[in-house]
């Protein structure tokens, strides 16, 4: 997924944007200040910018039985 050729093509995850830690906005080389969910003709896909989704919690309560031998 995240070496994925379908990638949509967003400032956010570009190799020219680097975020903002104040906002959304994005630091474009190329744009200037931009959208995160902006694109151009100049993207470039970084995978180094996509941040994986967080694996979701267990719903599972395991028990000390469990554990033993």
């Amino acid at each position: 997924m995240i070496f994925s050729k379908e990638i949509i093509p967003m400032c956010i995850y570009c190799k020219s944007g680097k975020k903002i830690v104040t906002n959304d906005d994005i630091i474009c080389e190329k744009k200037g200040i931009v959208r995160a969910d902006f694109s151009c003709k100049k993207f470039v896909y970084n995978p180094l910018n996509r941040i994986p989704p967080k694996k979701k919690a267990e719903s599972e309560q395991f028990t000390k039985e469990d554990f033993e031998f």
